[in-house]
């Protein structure tokens, strides 16, 4: 029974990487019966959030709790929260059924409940197919599967919709939608306010592990006020009868005049009546991906390349250091290139030595859910 008690408090919460602030004093409630975005540009903190929230990463201060507990002390924790933090952990080998029949027997749940998840998120005709062929897509569903598996309270899923096609995240977007229609949480992260716009009913945006608005999203929308801009042949004039009307205007750098808070219609029906000629008329509607924008703005700047850069045409050089752009290792102060790299080199039998360009680090999630 899902009664809205999987309420998710975070409070104060805090991580630091050595001198790194991932995350700066978040708090945030995340309710029952709706689904709420948590958003902000890649590196904002977003998943190291998640992952102290299910208990994956140690907060340096605060706590977050799940139904008034700590995730660690969740009784059967995957009957109480299904997440997907990443799509990769499937073993390759193991068809989709096989895979969700591993975690039913870890979760004490019927086998039965792995075909029915199948079908639940479109996987049902790939049931016997092995998670090494499937795409992105399908990987991601499958991972959801997973997390749905123990018909959990809360839903906590990070950037879900990556891989997804136009039709899948047109369904993924009714599924969240419906979910939270029963009582039970959603916490869904992403990158892209325009792509959760019409999902989410309540924001939470980060920029540098900071929280920069906590809220509805229509607040957000009706915070910031619409404008008509308008071009006249007559400025001064159209100015005076505008704000004879109660209109507020505001003189553009380039001549135009903006009114605020009104139509097309009502500036043109007064500027007809004050008989001002107009050469041009432009509604600005408010773009939520332009607020987002606003919001977390610098968090990562990078300049654009010189005219003698590779990237503009020219010989492979670095340009000035900028925000966000450091110097090739070859310009820092001291530096020494390895001996196979320095000007006559002879490599010795064998070959010059190798270097290895691995990345070496966790997949970073549940390898699909709990």
């Amino acid at each position: 029974m899902h009664d809205g008690s999987g309420r998710i408090l975070v409070q104060g919460l805090s991580k630091n990487f050595g001198p790194i602030n991932a995350v700066q004093n978040l708090h945030f409630a995340v309710e029952p019966g709706v689904v709420t975005g948590f958003l902000g540009p890649n590196g904002s903190g977003k998943t190291t959030t998640l992952r102290m929230i299910l208990g994956l990463i140690e907060p340096s201060a605060g706590t977050a709790t799940i139904g008034g507990l700590p995730f660690a002390q969740l009784p059967n924790p995957a009957t109480v929260v299904g997440a997907v933090l990443d799509s990769q952990g499937f073993h390759p080998g193991r068809t989709a059924r096989n895979h969700l029949r591993s975690y039913a027997a870890a979760m004490n749940v019927p086998d039965q409940q792995a075909d029915q998840v199948l079908e639940l998120v479109g996987l049902g005709s790939a049931a016997t197919r092995r998670a090494a062929g499937f795409s992105l897509g399908m990987r991601q569903r499958l991972a959801l599967a997973t997390a749905l598996l123990g018909d959990p309270q809360v839903l906590v899923l990070d950037e879900p919709s990556n891989g997804l096609d136009p039709e899948g995240i047109a369904w993924l977007r009714g599924f969240l939608k419906s979910f939270a229609a029963t009582g039970r949480t959603v916490l869904v992260s992403s990158h892209l306010l325009r792509e959760m716009e019409h999902t989410v009913d309540h924001v939470v945006i980060v920029s540098r592990g900071q929280c920069v608005y906590n809220g509805n999203l229509e607040h957000l929308r009706s915070a910031q006020r619409s404008r008509v801009l308008v071009q006249a042949a007559d400025p001064n004039t159209l100015v005076t009868a505008l704000q004879q009307s109660g209109l507020a205007v505001e003189h553009l750098p380039d001549g135009r005049l903006a009114v605020l808070d009104s139509d097309s219609r009502t500036v043109a029906d007064l500027a007809l009546q004050a008989g001002v000629a107009l050469y041009g008329m432009q509604d600005e509607r408010v773009d939520l991906e332009q607020l987002f924008f606003q919001l977390t703005h610098g968090q990562y700047t990078g300049g654009a390349p010189h005219a003698g850069s590779a990237w503009a045409g020219g010989p492979a050089q670095w340009g000035p250091q900028s925000a966000g752009f450091a110097p090739s290792p070859y310009q820092q102060v001291g530096y020494q290139q390895p001996e196979y790299q320095q000007p006559g080199y002879q490599p010795p039998p064998g070959g010059p030595p190798q270097q290895d360009h691995q990345q070496r680090g966790g997949s970073g999630g549940f390898g699909g859910g709990f």
